[in-house]
């Protein structure tokens, strides 16, 4: 608009006078007007530049492949979780430019990437069992037990303490929140078995499991049933007895035993309902005076007995998803 009131044939200082800014502002501007073939266009705003980046987008995709599903270990660097601080130091070493881990910081949020607690795995993992038990061996287990009429379900076992507190809770900075529990230690153990129409089996049991209390406990979960049964385990040494394969053939061909791959735990839903009962509920409120753990627990789990629709949303977990493609 200036530079259209000069045009006009207002003198300059009483134009720039009456916009308030500096008087040699307005040459600035009339001198960029007079350019050939932009005229006016010359003085339209344009977006600032701003700071030029610092890695390149090839550098970027790069950082974002040395996080994704690795180890900062396979880097030659001695710390096994990824950090800020470590990353500072992984582009310094690849690429010789040093950025502030506030920088870094906001890189990995752009790249997608967000501070997670990890899931742990045994180094004795087998991908390779793992993936033929995925698509080979559990399919063909699935189509067996439709041929038969029968019912799949997946066991495991665990172990509960009265004196353990699950979770977190607040506190003032600096000074760690006290949880009152028992003195006493209370301590029992529990199995249970889940199938992916809701189904729920469970039992408690006190001291370590062996062949025999297995067998005991097998046969509390026959008794009655109409359809034969194939049950997924774990590897555990107690459950591969001679004494347990005996009574297996025993049922005659009622019951079916599968092993899952060693050191993958994650692929048996009944892990998530152990994850469950430890997360929420009772089993998370430390003892009162005169209550009993076992009771609890046992409480707990009859109620989950009665909420197929919580036992069926086990099966989504992506860890298990296998189960429901067959």
């Amino acid at each position: 608009m200036a530079v259209e009131r000069v045009r006009e044939g207002e003198r300059a200082a009483d134009v720039i006078a009456a916009y308030g800014f500096n008087r040699t502002t307005i040459y600035k501007w009339l001198q960029l007007a007079l350019q050939p073939g932009l005229g006016i266009k010359a003085l339209r705003s344009s977006k600032g530049t701003g700071r030029p980046r610092s890695l390149t987008p090839t550098q970027e995709r790069r950082v974002f492949r040395w996080i994704n599903g690795r180890d900062p270990r396979q880097y030659g660097l001695d710390f096994g979780l990824w950090t800020r601080r470590v990353v500072v130091d992984l582009i310094d070493r690849k690429f010789g430019v040093r950025l502030g881990v506030s920088a870094v910081g906001e890189l990995l949020a752009k790249l997608g990437l967000t501070p997670q607690k990890p899931l742990q795995r045994a180094y004795q993992r087998d991908p390779e069992a793992i993936e033929r038990w995925q698509r080979e061996t559990y399919p063909a287990i699935a189509r067996e037990a439709k041929a038969q009429g029968a019912d799949i379900f997946f066991w495991d076992e665990s172990g509960f303490r009265a004196d353990t507190v699950h979770g977190k809770t607040w506190g003032v900075r600096g000074q760690t929140p006290v949880v009152l529990r028992p003195g006493q230690r209370q301590s029992f153990s529990a199995a249970s078995a889940i199938n992916a129409k809701g189904g729920f089996w469970f039992c408690t049991y006190e001291g370590a499991l062996n062949a025999e209390l297995f067998i005991e406990l097998l046969q509390q979960m026959m008794k009655y049933r109409r359809r034969p049964l194939h049950l997924v385990i774990d590897s555990l040494p107690a459950h591969k007895k001679a004494s347990v394969r005996e009574y297996v053939i025993s049922t005659d061909s009622m019951l079916t035993l599968h092993f899952l791959p060693g050191y993958a735990p994650d692929l048996n839903p009944d892990e998530l309902v152990w994850s469950h009962v430890k997360r929420t509920g009772v089993a998370r409120r430390p003892l009162q005076a005169g209550e009993k753990l076992r009771d609890k627990i046992e409480g707990q789990l009859a109620k989950r007995q009665q909420m197929p629709g919580l036992v069926r949303s086990f099966f989504r977990h992506p860890s298990v998803a296998y189960i429901g493609d067959c």
